[in-house]
């Protein structure tokens, strides 16, 4: 593992949107760079272009002006099939509203991206089994998401985001729709993860996370306003 490794740059990034008569520049000269292993928190105001900044990082969205590297390889000018196909097999999401399929068991929901990578069958089933052990839910694989607590769903949430090893896993807001209690297990489970040498980067307005990463990135105005080191 490289700890100096360079996961994801982004250099000279802006993103505007067209409105009627105009545009909005919600991201403005956004340069930074994540490295292996590297826990991250993205913080400011509402409306400081957080969660357009995560959208560009997970590759749900792409820049205006500027470039965005992942992996070695620059984004910017992908055609969508490979965006598609680098954002499954390379990025990880956790979401805050989980984002589970209802009809589908905790087996199944994990088994997901793999499904849309083409692994085997084999291999699927049991990547998955490892994986809800991995976060507690060994026993819970026949499981639907209506027989689970919140804390167990984000849980199913981070298994899944793990399923193609990816090299970046986004968490936005992660515990947002959870008690304290809950919030600091799903934030243990991430830091066990860093641990282990995966790379995280959260969207969060909760300052009592920074006590779990090791840098943020504070946007205000869709700039960055501080980029520090814990």
């Amino acid at each position: 593992m490289n700890h100096n490794k360079i996961i994801a740059s982004l250099t000279g990034v802006c993103k505007s949107y067209a409105m009627t008569g105009h545009d909005l520049t919600v991201l403005r000269d956004i340069s930074f760079s994540i490295r292996e292993s590297e826990f991250l928190a993205i913080m400011g105001p509402s409306g400081a272009g957080k969660s357009t900044l995560l959208n560009l990082l997970g590759l749900l969205d792409v820049p205006t002006k500027g470039s965005y590297e992942l992996a070695g390889e620059d984004t910017s000018r992908f055609p969508d099939h490979r965006l598609s196909y680098v954002r499954n097999h390379r990025i990880g999401f956790v979401f805050q509203s989980f984002n589970l399929f209802p009809r589908l068991s905790v087996q199944q929901n994990i088994e997901v991206p793999m499904v849309y990578a083409e692994y085997p069958r084999a291999r699927r089933r049991a990547r998955a089994r490892e994986l809800a052990e991995q976060v507690g839910l060994g026993a819970r694989l026949d499981h639907h998401p209506s027989q689970l607590s919140g804390g167990e769903m984000q849980r199913v949430a981070i298994a899944r985001s793990l399923a193609c090893e990816p090299v970046l896993i986004l968490a936005d807001e992660p515990t947002g729709n959870l008690d304290e209690h809950t919030g600091v297990e799903i934030l243990s489970i991430l830091t066990d993860l860093h641990e282990k040498g995966t790379t995280i980067a959260l969207v969060t307005h909760n300052p009592d996370l920074l006590n779990f990463v090791q840098r943020v990135i504070e946007l205000h105005d869709g700039r960055i306003k501080e980029d520090r080191r814990l």
